[in-house]
């Protein structure tokens, strides 16, 4: 009787994962698959012709200057897109973690930025860059705003990164408001109770209890950083020359327009490969940290 029910039981749960199990195979993993069996072969994504070429595409990779020009790129936007949006993320949600008048509203504004497509903000910013900024200069004498921000590869950087933090900051705000929606206040109290300056609670209460939330943000910030193409296509196309050519462009850039399908999955391999390392680093350091009431 217990090994019928036991039977049905696995029948049951089968007949409800496998419909979810075929949509995951066929939207995900064959194309996964699918991809690094092309990144072995020389292939212009077009013909039926395939020439299978072992690893000479990964062995060409880290001599291509520009890819290792653009894999650096993506480190320098990645740390400062990380830092700048968990930094100001956490210091909006502890501002606005409280009940006043008003608050959802401010909580609204912050969060509206996230709601609009990327490459909407990538063009609204564009026209900025290159037609208010400059208005702005001389309205109010502020000639260091004077400068062409997307057509200097000594700003283009910072440009983009600027964009990308005031368009992402609200999203990882609501998740730390979240993470400090959940600390009991009963702590809180405690330490007040016991003579704990704001520093002191921030630094040895809330912290560490936010640490959870701090993994997530750290998480989502670092993969999407990696992944970023929609923003720098829509205002700088890579430009100026390759000063802004993230991994994802450069990757896109050898597979449809230089006809090299093959080479940018190889690229996109590769990729993969680093976003998981970091990411891996990242929650196995964090992970220890975590306190667990």
């Amino acid at each position: 009787m217990i090994k019928n029910k036991t039977l049905r039981d696995s029948i049951n749960f089968s007949s409800f994962l496998l419909p979810a199990f075929i949509l995951y195979s066929i939207f995900f993993l064959f194309p996964l698959f699918s991809g690094v069996l092309y990144s072995f072969t020389r292939w212009n994504g077009i013909s039926f012709s395939k020439e299978f070429i072992g690893i000479e595409n990964f062995k060409e990779i880290f001599s291509d200057k520009r890819f290792l020009d653009s894999l650096f790129f993506t480190f320098k936007y990645a740390v400062l897109n990380v830092i700048f949006i968990n930094i100001l993320a956490f210091a909006l949600a502890l501002m606005l973690d409280r009940a006043v008048k008003g608050i959802g509203f401010l909580r609204s504004i912050f969060f509206m930025p996230n709601v609009i497509s990327m490459v909407i903000v990538g063009f609204i910013w564009q026209f900025i860059f290159m037609n208010v900024v400059g208005e702005v200069s001389k309205f109010t004498g502020l000639s260091f705003l004077n400068q062409s921000w997307l057509g200097d590869p000594r700003t283009a950087l910072y440009s983009v990164t600027l964009v990308s933090v005031w368009r992402g900051t609200g999203y990882m705000m609501i998740i730390y408001l979240a993470g400090l929606q959940t600390i009991n206040s009963e702590i809180i109290d405690a330490s007040r109770i016991d003579g704990a300056s704001n520093w002191g609670k921030f630094l040895y209460i809330i912290l560490p209890l936010m640490i959870p939330s701090i993994n997530i943000c750290l998480f989502l910030t670092i993969a999407n950083s990696f992944k970023m193409f929609d923003l720098v296509f829509a205002m700088t196309r890579g430009g100026p020359g390759y000063a802004t050519e993230i991994i994802s462009l450069n990757i896109y850039n050898e597979a449809f327009l230089n006809d090299r399908y093959g080479y940018g999955i190889a690229k996109a391999v590769v990729l993969a490969i680093i976003i998981m390392l970091v990411t891996y680093i990242q929650l196995k350091v964090l992970k220890k940290r975590e306190v667990v009431l």
